[in-house]
């Protein structure tokens, strides 16, 4: 795969799981309550950054995991 296609994808991918996750983690521990949102966003900043620098290490495990897995289960 194209090195900038998988560093687009791992932005947006990124982006999207840590901004739904902190929300919805947010929303089933503490309820909606005033100034949610406000606080969703500030765990949000905090999330997608920690999630980003994470694919970068796991990718490089997940990948060589997933062809092997591939391998052996759809010979």
């Amino acid at each position: 795969m194209d090195k900038k296609v998988l560093i687009i994808a791992q932005i947006l991918m990124t982006l999207m799981m840590a901004f739904s996750m902190s929300g919805i983690m947010m929303l089933v521990a503490l309820g909606p309550h005033e100034g949610f949102f406000r606080e969703w966003m500030s765990q949000f900043i905090i999330a997608w950054p920690i999630a980003f620098l994470m694919t970068q290490v796991v990718s490089r495990i997940a990948f060589p995991l997933a062809g092997i897995l591939r391998g052996k289960l759809f010979r």
